[in-house]
């Protein structure tokens, strides 16, 4: 299983963090050691001092595929859910500056807090149109919406497996809208799906 994430993805994320608009998806991947599941807390890692939230939604493929055309992308996931992309933004400032790889910044254990409950295709009406929200401490900080995206699940897929072949249980990070920021020791995160509460933890 691996964790493809969707990098720059919203235009308001792009426009606050002061960066280029893409021409085509940006990828980067996270091991299977940034899983964090089942309501599991966040530890902050000792090598960061800014730790950022980052909500996204997260594809579940269904089944193995590679150089898949966008009009049959919707039959390689089954599922819906929520994860938290935790980014440390001062070690992800000093890697761009060098020209590094985002990885250290973006890769390390428990970076990638999952849903509890992934929710079937079938139970949305729209894809492009799909709203979902994080609070922190009862406190909304991000909205955003799947119609927003830059690139929409079906190129996302497609691209995707142009170059990276998907199997049954990787998971795809789509990207992040605007509202990311820190967070800070004793922090309670919370994340919705349509109103429904899916994801939630705490900052230890």
């Amino acid at each position: 299983m691996k964790i493809i994430c969707i990098g720059r993805n919203y235009a308001d994320h792009i426009a606050e963090l002061h960066n280029e608009v893409p021409t085509a998806p940006v990828i980067f991947l996270k091991p299977e050691t940034a899983l964090l599941q089942r309501g599991q807390p966040f530890f902050v890692p000792e090598f960061s001092q800014d730790i950022h939230h980052e909500l996204e939604l997260v594809l579940r493929v269904c089944k193995n595929g590679r150089h898949i055309d966008e009009q049959f992308a919707s039959t390689y996931f089954d599922a819906i859910g929520l994860g938290i992309d935790f980014t440390a933004r001062d070690l992800q400032g000093e890697l761009k500056k060098k020209g590094l790889p985002w990885e250290l910044a973006k890769a390390f254990d428990g970076s990638a807090p999952i849903s509890q409950t992934f929710k079937p295709v079938a139970e949305f009406a729209d894809l492009a149109n799909i709203n979902f929200h994080l609070t922190v401490n009862g406190e909304t900080r991000q909205t955003g919406n799947s119609g927003l995206m830059l690139h929409p699940f079906a190129r996302i897929i497609s691209f995707v497996s142009k170059y990276i072949s998907l199997k049954m249980g990787d998971l795809l990070f789509t990207g992040t809208p605007a509202g990311v920021g820190p967070v800070k020791l004793g922090d309670q995160l919370e994340g919705f799906l349509e109103g429904e509460k899916i994801l939630e933890l705490g900052i230890r």
